[in-house]
């Protein structure tokens, strides 16, 4: 009788939702869903997860009442395969079977094409021991990409702060790069170019925008090309290796490190460095055709002109955003020639104001400047490929004190006490000089306790992990340096590496899923790269929190999958790909396990799994939240428990 009344009542909130509405106070959703494509038992499928809002349950696939339901609109390059079931363990109530906190429904998806895609929409309806919401609805779509595991509707951990700082960053080197002084001769070229004047005032502006769109263009479409060109030939996975290759590889970070040094010779004045004159002088003639053909070669001389000091700048931009990410290069490419272009853009609008800027010494302090900034970041190259390879060139504290002496140098020469070739002499400091002396040598102190075993947080990303320091205030015996938690850094791993803060855990994702199967515990997986700046500062700010440090210790066992790591794997641990291609080296065969595995081909990422390997919570990206990372790891936890009946 009970169940019949209850079935009446659910009934009724279908045919009259508006009266049940006018009675309740239901959220505006009853349960956010997450979609996103796994592997399950080792087939593909997509998975449907659902957070239940607090004192709600809803139904199962089968349920009498009003079962959850999917349907496919539109399906490309794959088929689906059988019908949805639950993966998560139901609960009896009132006669029902029925879920609370978290759902996880699959359909399971037979890939056939690399460029599979299914769309469609997904209903349910849920109760409260009361009342329940009408039914509801939310549509969906899963981009399976190359046929690696993908997921999208939020299924994957977008990495969207990083990339807000990526461009950021880019737009700041943007305008910088107009102070340099390879781009500020091009200013009085551009005055004599605009002041030309045009027919009617809608003319002048329309070429002052033409000539912005020219700049950003020059920048931008050449690397867009190569990306897309990748991409196309061999799809997302060449053009991430292309990347991984390029961030990682010994020979293009060596390039990078000797490139950077030889910049910062030609900014100390030890030589120029100029583009063949026949070049530059060919399309500054071109410029002088008028029309649309002669504002795309004024550009054009400007970008040629200019790029002596650009060149590194455009280096740096680029090489921090090619972390396995399709969009992120180009993305952060335009935005800085959209900043480089803007100020040229502007005054090309208002030709007259460029009358008023004038040049002086201050270029050549701008110039020196960036020589020292530029010998400090070259060397962040040099230790990329020194980490990946194992070369121990440059432990942690070498590298600092390179820079502890680099700005060092730089604060002397604000302060005057240095001069170089084409400096004009300093008969006294400028309140702005000064300023930026103290400004220096105040980063010059923060950076001396390093030398110690300080973990200098804000500059985790840039330097050599700790494992790498050969002294450390108050130990003297090397990787085994006592944290917060009171753990060895020692691992049973048969891999020689090491984690941070002196964790203990694995490299091989089978050896740490035997592991934990053994220890009756969850697995994390750390998705991480010695090359990776956003996994440092995760590990020394979140990581280094007492209580996650705590769980990770004790309640997790931890395998770090690291996608740049040159070692050579044991035979019984090579990888081979579906094309049949044989990965032998840790990191390229981790970069295919977490991208077909996953989902993923960016660092960091974290993934939280069972002894058996499944799922135990969405993926979760870079996010300095504490609080959130420790709500995260306490949802594997609750996760793992609910499947092991615990």
């Amino acid at each position: 009788m009970k169940s019949i009344l209850r079935t009446l009542a659910i009934w009724s909130a279908v045919i009259f939702p508006a009266a049940l509405s006018a009675q309740t106070s239901a959220p505006e959703h009853t349960i956010e869903w997450e979609i996103t494509h796994e592997k399950i038992d080792g087939k593909d499928a997509v998975v449907f997860t659902g957070q239940i809002a607090e004192g709600w349950h809803t139904y199962d696939v089968d349920s009498e009442l009003y079962p959850f339901s999917v349907e496919f609109t539109d399906i490309k390059g794959c088929s689906v395969s059988g019908e949805p079931y639950a993966l998560s363990e139901r609960r009896d109530y009132s006669g029902e079977k029925v879920f609370f906190d978290e759902v996880r429904f699959a359909v399971g998806i037979e890939l056939e094409s690399p460029d599979a895609s299914v769309s469609g929409e997904i209903s349910w309806m849920s109760c409260t021991e009361t009342t329940c919401a009408a039914p509801e609805f939310k549509t969906f779509s899963v981009d399976f990409g190359s046929g690696a595991a993908g997921a999208t509707s939020g299924g994957k951990s977008e990495d969207r702060g990083n990339l807000w700082a990526l461009i950021i960053e880019a737009i700041l080197w943007g305008f910088a790069a107009l102070l340099t002084p390879c781009v500020f001769p091009m200013v009085p070229m551009t005055v004599s170019f605009f002041l030309k004047g045009s027919s009617t005032p809608a003319a002048g502006r329309f070429k002052a925008a033409m000539y912005g769109l020219f700049i950003v263009l020059l920048y931008t479409v050449p690397i867009s090309l190569i990306i897309l060109i990748t991409r196309i030939v061999g799809g997302d996975a060449v053009t991430a290796d292309i990347f991984n290759w390029l961030a990682t590889h010994w020979l293009p970070n060596t390039i990078f490190f000797i490139v950077f040094m030889i910049f910062a010779a030609s900014f100390f004045g030890a030589f120029e460095i100029v583009l063949p004159t026949s070049l530059v002088n060919k399309s500054d003639k071109k410029s002088d055709k008028g029309g649309l053909a002669g504002i795309f070669f004024m550009a054009l001389t400007l970008v040629l002109v200019s790029f002596s000091c650009t060149g590194p700048i455009v280096g740096t931009v680029l090489i921090k955003s090619t972390e396995g990410e399709f969009w992120t290069p180009m993305i952060t490419m335009l935005a800085f020639s959209v900043a480089f272009a803007l100020p040229f853009t502007i005054l090309a609008l208002f030709p007259s104001l460029l009358t008023k800027l004038k040049s002086g010494s201050w270029m050549n302090t701008v110039k020196v400047v960036l020589g020292f900034i530029e010998v400090a970041l070259g060397f962040k190259f040099l230790s990329v490929a020194d980490q990946t390879y194992h070369w121990g060139l440059l432990d942690r504290e070498v590298y600092l004190a390179i820079w502890i002496v680099t700005f060092s140098l730089l604060g002397l020469y604000l302060l005057g006490k240095i001069r170089f070739a084409h400096d004009t002499p300093c008969e006294h400091v400028s309140v702005k000089r000064l300023a930026a002396a103290i400004a220096v040598f105040s980063f010059v102190v923060y950076m001396i306790p390093g030398m110690f075993g300080a973990p200098l947080k804000a500059l985790s990303g840039y330097l050599p992990p700790m494992t790498t320091q050969d002294f450390v205030l108050g130990s003297n015996v090397r990787n085994s340096v006592a944290d917060a938690s009171g753990q060895s850094s020692g691992n049973d791993s048969k891999y020689d590496l090491h984690l941070p803060l002196g964790l203990s855990g694995y490299f091989d994702l089978d050896e740490g899923l035997a592991a934990a199967a053994a220890a009756g515990k969850p697995v994390l997986v750390d998705i991480t790269g010695h090359g990776c700046v956003n996994c440092r500062e995760m590990e020394s700010r979140v990581w280094s929190d007492p209580e996650v440090l705590e769980i990770l210790s004790n309640d997790y066992i931890i395998v770090a999958l690291y996608t740049d790591d040159k070692t050579k794997l044991d035979e019984e641990d090579w990888v081979t790909t579906e094309n049949g291609d044989v990965l032998k080296e840790m990191g390229r065969a981790n970069s295919y396990i977490v991208r077909t595995r996953f989902g993923v081909n960016a660092q960091p990422n974290y993934v939280l799994l069972s002894p058996d390997g499944k799922l135990l919570a969405p993926v979760r990206g870079y996010d300095l939240s504490v609080p959130g990372f420790i709500a995260f790891l306490q949802k594997g936890l609750a996760g793992y428990f609910q499947e092991a009946g615990l």
